[in-house]
């Protein structure tokens, strides 16, 4: 395939990024070195820092959204940042990210037209903000050229709140760059194994609770068992040591951690628990553990369900059940033989994973709507000059040359 002009759009901020920007940021990362021009907008404060590829644009304002606390850009400003950049960056393919929530990939979805790609990752059962969005998007929707969900979970939300279909691609990982040596102090042993938990402390959906839940009972049977807990959110600390009570010496809090960290942590750890209770579509932070060679404990969402082959390549416990989870973790530790075959199929199954393999199929997207847009006799991607109808929310509409909208 020719070198592509890609711009993608991030709907939520690099000031506290999570899983959808550290998703962007690589597929952008993956498609240079693929040769291509990447060209990626997010919203973060100017001081910010971000990688090259990103622009900012601007300031987020938090807004609860999908369980969680999203940073959010919308609005007249964030609108004409939007059309500056498509005027700049003559995109042969625009990949709009979360179109339906209210932040750039929405605003972008309004101002562009021409080969559009939008990936869905949200998973939910039922959404309030989607039922009341497809309404007053149904005409916008209409000019993605393909769409991408990132798992099967993901695909069902869209089918059911918006119709139509997606390509199922996965999340991608730099498998490799998980294959580090352990670090000593996160080692464990058979009499003081260690278990890792990663995510915001303050994200109820995120299980921290569970796990405290479910310790005392791991401790009454391997008392020298040693908790490391990733992330940030100190009300969620509290609260979690609240519970613990006499047991909370043996959680070890280690706050906000780096890339690299991550991988050290992963790679030293016995097991890796994910006691999330909901929300999630697909699960990178376990194929990130699978990648680093992590016994995993996982609750049995549908999408972890997933990720874990089904249970051969990780062990599952009911969701939200701190009883099911002590005796996982329990089973697990107990059961080395059985373990070390579950990170063997894992290690074989986490390649699929791998951004060689997940770039490959987002490209083959993209060729698809390139094709489709020069079949209808469109070029590249460019400024919609009747998105003027949403004036209310994007200011005075277009202006290509001068202007405080400029």
């Amino acid at each position: 395939m020719r070198p592509l002009r890609v711009g993608i759009v991030c709907p939520y901020s690099f000031d506290a990024p999570g899983g959808v920007q550290f998703h962007v940021r690589d597929l952008a990362e993956a498609l240079r070195d693929g040769g291509h021009e990447v060209s990626v907008l997010a919203p973060a404060d100017e001081d910010t820092e971000v990688p090259d590829v990103v622009t900012p644009a601007g300031r987020a304002v938090p807004v609860r959204y999908n369980g969680s606390v999203a940073r959010l850009a919308f609005g007249p400003r964030a609108a004409a940042r939007v059309r500056r950049w498509i005027d700049a960056g003559r995109f042969d393919v625009l990949h709009l990210h979360e179109p339906m929530t209210p932040s750039l990939s929405m605003l972008a979805l309004w101002v562009a037209d021409g080969p559009v790609v939008a990936t869905f990752h949200t998973s939910q059962v039922r959404s309030r903000a989607l039922q009341i969005a497809h309404p007053l998007l149904r005409q916008s929707l209409e000019k993605i050229s393909a769409r991408i969900a990132v798992s099967e979970d993901a695909r069902r939300t869209l089918v059911e709140h918006l119709g139509g279909d997606a390509v199922v691609v996965p999340n991608g990982v730099y498998v490799d760059d998980f294959d580090v040596p352990p670090a000593p102090r996160w080692q464990g042993t058979p009499e003081a194994p260690t278990v890792a938990f990663l995510g915001r402390l303050d994200e109820p959906r995120k299980g921290l609770q569970v796990l405290a839940a479910a310790a005392p009972r791991i401790l009454a049977e391997v008392p020298g068992a040693r908790f490391l807990v990733a992330g940030r959110g100190d009300e969620g600390r509290a609260d979690a040591e609240a519970a613990l009570g006499e047991h909370a010496g043996a959680f070890e809090w280690l706050g906000g951690v780096s890339d690299a960290d991550k991988a050290t942590l992963l790679a030293s750890a016995d097991l890796y628990i994910a006691p999330q209770t909901g929300g999630e579509s697909f699960g990178i932070v376990l194929v990130e553990a699978m990648s680093a060679g992590a016994g995993v404990v996982a609750s049995d969402l549908g999408a972890f369900r997933r990720v874990l082959d089904d249970g051969a390549a990780g062990r599952l416990f009911r969701t939200g059940d701190p009883q099911d989870l002590a005796a996982t973790v329990l089973a697990a530790l107990a059961d080395p033989d059985g373990t070390e075959e579950r990170r063997r199929r894992a290690h074989r199954f986490v390649r699929g994973f791998d951004w060689s393999q997940v770039t490959a199929r987002v490209l083959a997207v993209y060729e698809m709507a390139v094709a489709a847009s020069e079949a209808l006799g469109d070029g590249a991607v460019r400024q919609d000059l009747l998105a003027g109808r949403a004036t209310w929310l994007l200011g005075r509409g277009p202006r290509l040359r001068g202007g405080e909208d400029r």
